[in-house]
C-alpha cells in the first residue's frame, strides 16, 4: 500500500457517494441494486402483482437472488442484453441481472410452467444446458457471453444439492425453502449475517467446480499464497468466498422484509472482486511488483490474482473508517456493505471507465465464469 494514495483513494469513494446518493441513504451493495437500472425497479413492479404471503414472497426473492448471483460472474467485455419489451441494452452485471429477472419471471426454473412460474425446483436445474442458458443470455458467436458452460455447470449443481438436501429444501426441492431454513435460526435478537454467509457455504458451497479439499470439503473459492505459511492444514490458503458473500449480502432485504432482524453485518468482509480491486490499482493505493503486470492476463489461482483480492478485503476495512469519518458517519449508519454500494464498487467502476473505453479492469483475467 502507498500511504500518500490512501487519503485521495477515501476522498474519491466519498465523492462517488456524494454523486450516487446526495441524502446520504445508501442501501446494501447487493443483486437488488442491479433490477433497478436506469430508474426503474423491475422486482417492485412484479412485487406489486403479487398476492402471495410474505413468507412466500421471500421465497420468491430469495430464489431470484441465489440464481442471478450464481449466474453473475464476468461476462467480458464483448457481451450485450437487450431487455424484452423496451429499448434498452445492457452489458455486464446489470445485463446479466436483467437476463436472470427475465428468465426466472418467465418460469425458465419452474417445474409448474405456467402454473406457478415464480420458483426454482431441482429437477429443472439438473437438466439445464449450456445451450438453453445461452438462449436466456441472448448469447451467439457474434454476442459471446464469458463461461457460459461453468454457468450452466453451477446450475446443474445447485440442482443436485436441492434433490439430495430434503431436510433444506424439502420434498419439493424448492430452492425457495432455504428462506425458511434461515429464519428457523433467528431468536429473539435476530439472526447474525455471519450465520447467513454460513448457512450459504454449508448448503451452497457443493455447487461450485472442484478445486482444493480440505478435509474431503471442497473449499470454493479459496486459492494458495506462497507467503501465507503455517504448521497445520491451512498453510497457504487464502479465503475469499466472493459471491457466496456477495449471496449473502442479497439475502438480507429479503429476510428483513419478510420480519427478520439481520444483526451484525459488518461481520462480512468487503468483496474481493475487480471493481473494488481495480478501485485500488487504478488510483495507486496498490501498485504491481512487477512493471509488465498489467499487460499480461492472470488465472484467478495465480499468486498475483491471489495477493490483490487479499489486499483488496484488507484494505476495504481501512477505507471504510476513513469515508465514515468524512461523512461524520456511524458504523450502524454506514455499515460495509452500504461503504461497497455507494461506494467503492461503484468508485472502481467509474475510475475503470476513465481510463479504459471498455471500462475493463486493470488486471486481464482468466475466468470460468464462477469466480468473478
Amino acid at each position: 500500500m502507498l500511504p500518500g494514495r490512501f487519503e485521495d483513494t477515501a476522498r474519491y469513494v466519498v465523492t462517488t457517494i456524494r454523486e450516487n446518493y446526495r441524502n446520504l441513504n445508501i442501501p446494501y451493495h447487493s443483486r437488488w441494486r442491479h433490477f433497478a437500472v436506469d430508474g426503474s425497479d423491475r422486482w417492485a413492479t412484479l412485487a406489486a402483482g403479487l398476492s402471495e404471503s410474505p413468507a412466500e414472497i421471500a421465497r420468491i426473492r430469495t430464489e431470484l437472488a441465489i440464481v442471478s448471483v450464481l449466474l453473475d460472474a464476468g461476462a467480458g467485455a464483448d457481451w450485450r442484453y437487450r431487455e424484452p419489451g423496451g429499448n434498452g441494452v445492457y452489458s455486464r452485471s446489470e445485463g446479466l441481472a436483467l437476463a436472470s429477472f427475465h428468465a426466472y419471471r418467465a418460469g425458465t426454473f419452474s417445474a409448474l410452467g405456467e402454473a406457478e412460474p415464480l420458483r426454482v425446483d431441482g429437477e429443472v436445474l439438473c437438466a439445464l444446458t449450456p445451450e438453453a442458458l445461452g438462449q436466456v443470455f441472448q448469447a451467439s458467436e457474434h454476442n459471446p457471453l464469458v463461461g457460459l458452460e461453468g454457468r450452466a455447470a453451477v446450475l446443474r449443481r445447485l440442482g443436485e444439492i436441492l434433490l439430495a438436501r430434503g431436510e433444506v429444501f424439502g420434498a419439493m426441492h424448492r430452492l425457495g425453502r432455504l428462506y425458511d431454513h434461515l429464519r428457523k435460526q433467528a431468536t429473539g435478537e435476530g439472526l447474525p449475517a455471519a450465520s447467513i454467509l454460513v448457512t450459504v457455504l454449508d448448503t451452497l458451497g457443493g455447487i461450485w467446480p472442484g478445486r482444493m479439499e480440505l478435509g474431503g470439503m471442497n473449499l470454493g473459492d479459496v486459492w494458495r499464497h506462497p507467503q501465507l505459511c503455517c504448521d497445520d492444514a491451512s498453510s497457504e490458503l487464502v479465503p475469499f468466498h466472493k459471491l457466496s458473500q456477495w449471496l449473502s449480502y442479497s439475502l438480507v432485504e429479503p429476510l428483513q422484509e419478510a420480519g427478520v432482524r439481520v444483526t451484525a453485518l459488518d461481520e462480512l468482509t468487503g468483496l474481493p472482486e475487480y471493481r473494488n480491486g481495480g478501485l485500488m490499482l487504478d488510483l495507486g493505493l496498490i501498485q504491481p511488483r512487477h512493471p509488465g503486470m498489467l499487460d499480461g492476463a492472470y488465472p484467478v489461482h495465480s499468486p498475483e490474482v491471489v495477493e490483490w483480492r487479499a489486499l483488496t478485503v484488507a484494505l476495504l476495512d481501512r477505507l471504510a473508517v476513513r469515508v465514515r469519518e468524512l461523512l461524520n458517519m456511524s458504523t450502524e449508519q454506514l455499515p460495509l456493505a452500504s461503504v461497497l454500494e455507494g461506494g467503492t464498487w461503484s468508485a472502481g467502476r467509474r475510475i475503470a471507465r476513465i481510463l479504459r473505453e471498455d471500462g475493463s479492469p486493470p488486471i486481464r483475467l482468466i475466468s470460468d465464469g464462477t469466480v468473478f
